[in-house]
């Protein structure tokens, strides 16, 4: 490897619930981590709706299409923001902040009749349960899992530890 070629980044893995209160507040957390880390850190949201939470699975989907549209990050940020909205609201909410967003709001519509993105979440949450995911937020990083669902204390300072040896490893 050359000297001009960038590291690969480290990977964070956040596995989320959209309607859960708890990957609400790990917004802050998630923010933080990529102001501080820029493209060293790249964070993919995985999903992992909880039985729970009866709009989750939908909620998932539609963040699915919004990432096909192009508005991926700021659909699940506004959508979070909700997560008490969603379940008193329901289905017709994803609808509402896509509109918010200036997504193609029939094709949203269109996208949770068919589910055509279905299938994206299957796997994530098959993966998740695979790797012993049982809450959320729940966050991988190297090959540590860290169970966010319980509690969020010190989970960020725990994620720049790991992703700061990660990054010291690959020079």
């Amino acid at each position: 490897m050359s000297d001009s070629t960038p590291a690969a980044p480290v990977v964070l893995d956040v596995w989320c619930d959209l309607q859960c209160p708890d990957c609400h507040r790990a917004l802050d957390d998630l923010r933080a981590l990529r102001a501080q880390y820029g493209d060293r850190l790249e964070v993919r949201l995985r999903h992992f709706p909880l039985e729970k939470n009866k709009h989750a699975h939908a909620a998932a989907q539609a963040a699915e299409e919004a990432a096909a549209q192009g508005q991926d990050r700021a659909y699940v940020e506004a959508l979070l923001a909700r997560t008490g909205d969603l379940g008193r609201v329901g289905e017709p909410l994803l609808i509402e902040v896509a509109r918010e967003l200036g997504l193609d709001t029939e094709e949203m519509d269109t996208a949770l009749i068919d589910g055509r993105h279905m299938l994206i979440v299957d796997a994530d949450q098959a993966e998740g349960k695979a790797i012993g995911v049982t809450g959320t937020p729940t966050y991988v990083i190297g090959d540590e899992r860290l169970d966010g669902g319980k509690s969020q204390d010190g989970l960020r300072e725990r994620i720049v530890e790991i992703a700061d040896r990660l990054l010291a490893e690959r020079g």
